[in-house]
């Protein structure tokens, strides 16, 4: 483990007016996406869409890393392995490496994400294949009675195994525990289970002697539930979720990705600026998938013709996050 390597890498991942795209969809979640936009999913068509998006002329400016499917980082643009073609644009090409979050035995509703088995040697091949950071994502819901402490134990656990086990291999690991959106809770409820689940997390990447200045936390902002009837305005999610991270968030991490987690483009651009004002100890950035990607994927729909249009799209959206994140807090 060199601990300067995962320092820089980890510093680069977070650089000013800089966030990451989240462009790790699994197998099954980019089918559902091109299906919506009547595009048939296979390794071919996949391809052509992401590479829309890493061609996009100056996004760079914008974007200091991707998040890569295990698909994606064994494929090429104009010649060139995907790693080193975003590495020649200045881009750290990263890797999702957890396999999904599944029912947890004798607690309904909630889950936990597996992957742990044979991670060890992923993350060697990964590294030879150019990977600089990875991704594990666990989820969190809230409803009647959950989350338990079990399920918030269980997947603090398995983030904490996959981080050191990433920065032994001087891969920086973005460790995303995510309380879902779904729900009718209020902010405060949001807060109290993301408060609870960030302890957890902390509590074990200390135990198992993780370095915090070799990773990057990518978290849910603390949002309302899509089905709460008291929908939180940006000013009060910002001051929630920077006044819930000051108390559990060690500021030796470097930084804080947001993940947008269901918000549309507007919310969570609007979001991230307001989270920016308040400002923290570390820096707050992004790494958005949905919010970066979609007016981009129904400009494209499929056809050659689109791509210019849908690279402005995707270039225009960056560019508004790139801002948000550069407001200066007050």
């Amino acid at each position: 483990m060199d601990i300067n390597v995962l320092k820089t890498t980890a510093q680069a991942m977070v650089a000013p007016s800089k966030g990451i795209l989240a462009a790790d969809e699994s197998t099954k979640t980019i089918q559902k996406r091109l299906e919506k936009i009547g595009v048939q999913s296979n390794p071919e068509t996949n391809l052509a869409y992401r590479q829309m998006l890493f061609t996009t002329l100056g996004v760079e400016e914008f974007i200091s890393g991707v998040i890569l499917y295990d698909e994606t980082i064994r494929q090429s643009i104009d010649g060139q392995p995907v790693p080193q073609y975003l590495q020649s644009k200045g881009i750290l090409p990263g890797i999702k490496v957890d396999k999904g979050a599944v029912d947890m035995a004798n607690f309904p509703g909630e889950k936990i994400t597996e992957g742990l088995d044979g991670l060890r040697d992923r993350l060697a091949e990964y590294k030879e294949l150019g990977a600089k950071f990875a991704k594990w994502r666990a989820v969190i819901a809230i409803g009647a009675g959950i989350p338990s402490d079990t399920c918030i134990e269980s997947n603090a656990e398995s983030l904490a195994q996959y981080a050191v086990l990433c920065q032994e291999q001087d891969i920086v690991p973005i460790v995303e525990p995510e309380v879902l959106m779904d729900g009718g809770h209020d902010l405060a409820r949001c807060q109290e289970v993301t408060k609870k689940t960030l302890k957890a997390v902390f509590a074990k990447l200390t135990a198992h002697k993780a370095i915090l200045e070799g990773m990057i936390l990518k978290p849910n902002m603390v949002i309302s539930g899509k089905e709460s009837t008291v929908k939180a305005i940006a000013s009060e999610i910002a001051k929630a979720t920077v006044e819930t991270f000051k108390e559990v968030v060690p500021a030796e991490v470097p930084g804080i990705v947001f993940l947008s987690g269901g918000q549309s483009p507007d919310e969570a651009t609007e979001n991230l600026a307001e989270i920016n004002k308040i400002g923290g100890p570390w820096q707050l950035s992004y790494s958005y998938g949905r919010a970066l990607q979609d007016e981009a994927l129904t400009t494209w729909v499929g056809k050659e013709e689109s791509v210019p249009t849908a690279q402005q799209a995707f270039y225009d959206r960056a560019q508004k996050v790139s801002q948000a994140r550069s407001i200066k807090s007050v």
